[in-house]
């Protein structure tokens, strides 16, 4: 699992530094960007729209947008019926602190789900348990405030085993808490399957390769779907009450 992709990390050579510029070298790292593909014009009206907020794990760093998970996402939904429109805002290497500083901006745009992605950065670089719990918790509440419509959605992350047990044990235990606090849905770790498994990632042993993000993908559309499939349904049921409401008014 998580610690064979740490391991992996380490046997590579990479340190924390190196791992660091090279998540800065990522394409558009702080610029929201829509996921490839067009919608129809009937399907863009009625499509469910997801935020993605996360680190370069979200924003493909080493991949191409079309092979970066929430593009990939996007595409498993539409395939199955659901319309999907999935806006990719991944800042590689972000903290949970940076994440909550550009919260404000990121959620300038209505959705109608958002999916936290935020903490590996923190426990890549041990920060204190504590203040990422803080800041989770402040990050969903803020969401919860700005948008109380949206469904929010945390993802679980995990700390690098070479900071010992208690640590990770701890980092750990931060993500259920805050979505038990919070009333946010809490999702598998995001690399789950993926961790570990060398023909699934990149050669820094870290950031998944494009087969190593449609695993992610599929793991997300699994946990998601539910949900996703009904929030279609009830915007395809408003938009044909008001087709309905216009006709009648003529």
């Amino acid at each position: 699992m998580f610690s064979g992709l740490w391991l992996a990390g380490c046997n590579a050579g990479e340190s924390k530094k190196d791992i660091e510029r090279a998540a800065g070298k990522t394409r558009d790292s702080v610029a929201l960007s829509t996921a490839t593909g067009a919608l129809g014009s009937s399907d863009t009206l009625r499509a469910v729209r997801l935020l993605v907020i996360g680190t370069s794990l979200t924003a493909g760093l080493g991949l191409s947008p079309d092979e970066a998970y929430p593009s990939v996402l996007e595409r498993m939904a539409r395939i199955a019926g659901v319309p999907l429109r999935v806006i990719n805002a991944g800042s590689s290497g972000e903290t949970t602190a940076g994440a909550l500083r550009r919260l404000d901006w990121v959620l300038r745009d209505s959705v109608d789900a958002i999916v936290v992605e935020s903490g590996a950065n923190d426990g890549l670089r041990a920060y204190d348990v504590e203040a990422t719990r803080a800041n989770l918790e402040a990050i969903v509440r803020r969401i919860q405030a700005r948008q109380p419509w949206a469904l929010v959605y945390l993802v679980q992350m995990e700390a690098p085993p070479n900071l010992g047990s208690d640590y990770t044990a701890r980092f750990r235990s931060v993500f259920p808490e805050v979505a038990s606090r919070t009333g946010a849905k809490l999702l598998p770790f995001l690399l789950e399957g993926v961790a570990g498994v060398a023909e699934l990632n990149q050669a820094d042993g870290i950031h998944p390769n494009a087969e190593g993000a449609r695993r992610v993908a599929a793991n997300l559309w699994t946990a998601l779907r539910p949900d996703l499939e009904q929030l279609a349904r009830r915007k395809s049921s408003r938009k044909a009450g008001a087709v309905e409401k216009a006709h009648s008014v003529r």
